[in-house]
């Protein structure tokens, strides 16, 4: 038992196995890190959603923005960013005002709803008004589950490879960076969530790091499809787990 992270050693030994593909997947197509790692986490330590998803996600967030910062939207990362302001506030009184056994099951519900927005293909024009809708969308979920990716995925999916990433990873730092701040003031956040973000950083920036050397090969188009039904399929478990 690893005390200060709250989880055994195999349980720890699964999520940073996950942090680690979850990086290589976000890394290669944009976003995708807690799709793979919140619902392994919300199984075996549902008390540590979501602030340490959150904590953990700021390095790859940073990295992703700053290697391809010349490719971003900034207009788009600007209204994303108004937007996401009351999404943090509504995700925050979320996760105050519900149990953590009904959280948990909430979470389970955001990670398939996650899961079908990025089925949808659908191009939807990137302007002020639907660049804030997306951010607003995310700054609940992102804030509530710590996952927060789909909606801008979903307004950025027709871009280009760089664009798309460098965009998500400006947005997704600054709006991370807003939920943990707000889920702190709400007491939400304790030194072990810190503890257990950041001793998972060294399976992000290993899954990072591979991400850079195979973008070429890694093809989204069937890679996205594996992730979403895996995300799918988690996100029900958690649901059964917390109702039964």
């Amino acid at each position: 038992m690893i005390e200060i992270l709250h989880l055994s050693t195999a349980g720890f030994a699964v999520v940073f196995v996950s942090a680690f593909l979850g990086a290589l997947i976000q890394g290669s197509i944009g976003y995708g890190l807690n799709l793979v790692v919140v619902p392994v986490v919300a199984i075996i330590q549902p008390a540590a959603l979501p602030a340490a998803m959150i904590v953990m996600a700021l390095p790859m967030t940073a990295s992703s923005a700053f290697f391809e910062r010349g490719h971003i939207h900034h207009s788009g990362v600007m209204w994303m960013t108004i937007g996401r302001l009351p999404g943090v506030i509504l995700g925050t009184w979320i996760v105050v005002a519900l149990e953590s056994s009904i959280l948990a099951i909430a979470i389970g519900g955001f990670v398939i709803l996650a899961a079908a927005m990025s089925v949808v293909t659908s191009r939807i024009p990137v302007t002020s008004f639907s660049s804030a809708v997306a951010g607003f969308v995310a700054g609940v979920m992102g804030t509530a589950s710590a996952i927060g990716g789909p909606p801008v995925a979903l307004l950025y999916q027709h871009e280009h490879g760089p664009v798309l990433r460098a965009t998500l990873g400006a947005t997704f730092l600054i709006g991370t960076a807003m939920s943990l701040g707000a889920l702190g003031l709400a007491g939400r956040v304790e030194v072990w969530h810190w503890a257990l973000g950041l001793a998972l950083t060294p399976g992000i920036a290993m899954g990072f790091y591979a991400s850079l050397r195979i973008h070429d090969w890694l093809d989204a188009g069937w890679l996205r499809p594996c992730v979403l039904a895996f995300a799918a399929f988690s996100g029900f478990s958690v649901l059964l787990r917390g109702l039964f």
